[in-house]
Parts: structure tokens; sequence; C-alpha cells
């Protein structure tokens, strides 16, 4: 499954290096793209694996961006 999420706080390329390693770690995370341009993580991911959606927003909140609704 693809989701897309808007964050705030994403700025820079280092920012997005940070979310996409951060994000990339999570068990059942596929791929990462962080854009700073369009303020947003797409993410492919095994929506099998159990509460994947809250460990992928959490590891966006650890590197310091707020996640949008």
């Amino acid at each position: 499954m693809q989701k897309k999420i808007y964050v705030a706080g994403l700025i820079d390329e280092q920012g997005e290096q940070s979310v996409n390693q951060a994000v990339a770690a999570i068990s059942g995370v596929t791929s990462c793209t962080a854009s700073a341009m369009k303020a947003q993580v797409l993410v492919d991911y095994d929506e099998a694996v159990a509460g994947i959606e809250d460990s992928i927003n959490q590891a966006i909140k650890g590197v310091g961006l707020e996640v949008l609704a």
C-alpha cells in the first residue's frame, strides 16, 4: 500500500534524508521518499504489519516534524 503523508517542518535535503532513514528502518516499509518541496512523505508498506501506520508517524515525529491530518 502507498500512503502520502503531509508534514510540517520539512525544509531541506538533510530533513529529507533523516525522514527517509527513520521510516525505511521500520519493518514492513518497502520504500520512503520525503520531499521538502511538496512537504510530504510517500511511503510504500505492507499493511498486514500490525501498527505500521502508527510506527511510520512516530518515526516522522521522531525527527522533529509534525504529521498533518
